[in-house]
Parts: C-alpha cells; structure tokens; sequence
C-alpha cells in the first residue's frame, strides 16, 4: 500500500468507528439517546426507601434531641453552681456585717420567700 492508501483507508475508517467524533471534539462526552422512562423505579421501591429514609431521620433527630438535653443538663448544673456560690458569698460578707443568728434569721426568710414566689 502507498502512504496516500494508507491515510484514505484510515480516513474512511475514522468516520465509520463509533468512537471518534466527526467534527474532531473527542474530548467532549458522548450524547446518549433520551429515554424519559429510564431513570423510574417502581412504586414499592420508592416507598420502601422513604420508609428508609423517615426512620434514619426520626433515629437522627432522637440523637440530637439527647445531645441537646444533655447539653441543656450541664449548662443548667454550671448555672445551679454559680447562683448557690454567689448566695454563699453574700452571706458570708453578711456575716462579717452582722451577728450569726441575725443571719440565719435572714436566710430562712429568704428561703420562705422563695418558696412562696416559685
């Protein structure tokens, strides 16, 4: 075979081979024929993944829910601690002020209004 044999056996093979575009784009991918019912699952199928996917989410929303409350828990320990701490140093500085049993007076009142208020 000549060269120029070579090059119009290889030319007319390149236009028939499926795999080599005609205008010369063979980095672009390929188009696929448009078949609008390929991508449908059957209605069993789709129920069941939403059946799935309900309970994975009702299952994350229990975890974060625990979390939160488990949260919620310590920050209102942190602030137990810190109301009972700030109590304790007022009484104290109460107590340099004034007599012992002046203040146990003072704080069972307190305590009465409290009770009373909540």
């Amino acid at each position: 075979m000549t060269p120029n044999g070579i090059l119009s056996a290889l030319a007319g093979s390149a236009l028939t081979t499926p795999s080599l575009r005609k205008n010369g784009k063979q980095w672009h991918v390929k188009k696929s024929a448009f078949r609008p019912t390929a991508g449908q699952t059957s209605y069993e199928k789709r129920a069941a993944e939403r059946k799935t996917n309900a309970a994975m989410k009702a299952k994350e929303k229990e975890m974060k829910d625990e979390k939160e409350d488990e949260r919620q828990r310590r920050i209102q320990a942190i602030k137990d601690k810190r109301v009972a701490k700030e109590e304790r140093e007022r009484y104290e500085q109460m107590a340099q002020k004034m007599h012992r049993r002046r203040v146990e007076r003072v704080k069972r009142r307190e305590k009465r209004n409290k009770m009373l208020n909540s």
